[in-house]
């Protein structure tokens, strides 16, 4: 089980982060999980402008329908990419993440769906701490990114996608393919824990 935000620090200084639906079907997942841990979260359309957010520790792009992450248009995503805080992309977040940032995402050669089994890189970096090299993940896409951009490295792939997961050299960006929300990702708990952790060092520091 993993470690949830104390009642003392929800009550005195309670993390903020909110969710952008770009129209994926477990968005509500994603939210309940923040819920779990503690966690101030709303849901925000696409749409809202940057200048209408509330302060945010952090925040999450869900996913959404085939072919949103290549568009290049994801309502005011871009926009939220300009804020200085930690950002976690999933799915079609993470594909326009990487192709904001100078990536490139393209149809995946084998869409995944369902279960599928991911490898570390290394450590896994921030979101992987304290999680196995080998874990099962639940996959969703027809598309994917297949280079990352400047500044960011790979964290973990898959047999048929090479870019599972991505963060930046500074560890406020973070992209992953598959879907931690969903249950059959074995250690999508943790991986959130492991992001609201990273939102609560940045804010420290602020």
């Amino acid at each position: 089980m993993v470690r949830l935000l104390s009642d003392t620090n929800m009550a005195d200084s309670q993390l903020v982060i909110d969710v952008v639906d770009n129209g994926g079907q477990w968005t509500h997942r994603e939210w309940r999980m923040l819920r779990y841990l503690g966690v101030d979260t709303r849901i925000l359309s696409n749409k809202i402008p940057l200048s209408e957010f509330r302060e945010v520790d952090g925040l999450i792009l869900s996913g959404g329908a085939a072919r949103v992450g290549l568009t290049g248009e994801l309502g005011n995503c871009a926009e939220y990419l300009q804020l200085d805080i930690p950002i976690l992309g999933i799915c079609a977040g993470h594909q326009f993440m990487a192709d904001f940032y100078g990536g490139n995402t393209a149809e995946a050669p084998k869409p995944e769906f369902g279960e599928a089994k991911i490898t570390l890189v290394d450590t896994g970096g921030k979101l992987f701490q304290d999680t196995p090299k080998i874990q099962m993940v639940w996959e969703s896409h027809n598309d994917e990114v297949i280079n990352v951009p400047p500044g960011f490295k790979i964290t973990a792939y898959s047999q048929s996608c090479k870019v599972q997961a991505m963060e930046n050299d500074r560890e406020t960006r973070f992209g992953l393919q598959f879907h931690p929300e969903v249950d059959h990702s074995e250690y999508g708990e943790k991986i959130f824990s492991n992001f609201v952790q990273v939102c609560q060092s940045a804010k420290n520091l602020i």
